[in-house]
């Protein structure tokens, strides 16, 4: 089969499209022949060895979709032919075929496509962690969504929507304005433009918001502790870098400043949140975005894009 290998840390050349042998399973492991492959951020870094050591080669890459081929001693709960999506992988997921771990699979509604199945495990499972496992957000309150047009973004849109909460995005491009008031936001604003903030406040009624969830607090997190709300929850899923804060921003709100991964939780965590990704998936509250759909081959310009601003929605990789 066919998949990326990286043989040494650095930029997006190092990902190289290569022949290696097919997976097998073990006892409780299944092979996933893939459909769909989903692009995200953490794997640029992974790729530039900012994640720690690696042994190489190795196969990026955790989210996908497809079909499983096969299934080792012991599973019960997979067979061949079921439609499914990965949330991790051992063998990685830039490939034809996927070793997986039973737990690390996922069955995959009639309704959605692969394609959508591929751009859930890490966007869907950290805004669902961030929004209702670390904010602990009640229906009823107001939610800011910086980089709302993002995978992550959406799902988090979606997410705060079906759950009863005021939704207000920010995106930096009309385009990304546009898809995410599609996508259930009461309010969208330009995060590129002068005052963004005093607007947050200003739809808030001059109360501030409940909860942010901050995809670049290198930026944005001096100026999130201004829009927070009395005893709101800023949830650091994302950051590139290092902030000055004042620590006074926080103590006449009580304000938390939460951070936040979704390698983080649990094994019951993580069967709660994607019980509750399937059941929205099911019911049509949850709709995964595709912004581009590029051929194994180009993972590499993937690599590029996904890091590009102005997002709009998921990059996959079809093998």
């Amino acid at each position: 089969m066919n998949a990326i290998r990286i043989h040494q840390f650095g930029g997006p050349e190092v990902l190289k499209l290569e022949e290696v042998p097919d997976p097998r399973p073990g006892p409780g492991q299944v092979v996933v022949a893939l459909r769909a492959v989903g692009v995200n951020p953490v794997e640029t870094y992974i790729r530039a060895g900012r994640y720690g050591e690696r042994v190489f080669p190795f196969t990026p890459g955790g989210d996908a979709a497809g079909v499983i081929e096969a299934v080792g001693e012991g599973v019960t709960s997979l067979k061949a032919g079921d439609r499914v999506y990965t949330a991790g992988t051992i063998s990685g997921a830039y490939a034809q075929k996927a070793l997986c771990d039973q737990k690390q699979v996922y069955a995959l509604p009639a309704n959605i496509t692969f394609q959508q199945g591929a751009a859930l495990g890490i966007p869907y499972g950290t805004a669902y962690r961030a929004l209702i496992q670390r904010a602990a957000s009640r229906a009823g309150e107001t939610v800011l969504v910086h980089g709302a047009s993002g995978g992550v973004g959406i799902a988090a849109v979606q997410i705060a929507r079906a759950a009863g909460m005021t939704v207000i995005g920010t995106a930096g491009s009309e385009r990304g304005r546009k898809l995410v008031l599609e996508h259930g936001a009461h309010h969208v604003v330009d995060h590129a433009g002068d005052g963004y903030a005093q607007q947050v406040v200003a739809l808030t009624g001059g109360r501030g918001v409940d909860v942010i969830l901050e995809m670049l607090a290198n930026v944005n997190l001096d100026r999130d502790l201004s829009m927070i709300a009395k005893f709101g929850r800023i949830i650091v899923i994302g950051s590139r870098g290092r902030i000055e804060i004042d620590p006074r921003g926080t103590m006449a709100k009580d304000a938390d400043i939460r951070g936040m991964l979704l390698f983080n939780a649990t094994e019951a965590e993580l069967r709660s949140i994607h019980a509750a990704l399937r059941a929205g998936l099911e019911n049509g509250t949850l709709r995964p975005v595709i912004a581009e759909e590029l051929p194994l081959a180009e993972a590499a310009r993937a690599h590029e894009r996904v890091m590009s601003p102005g997002a709009c929605g998921k990059i996959v990789l079809i093998p």
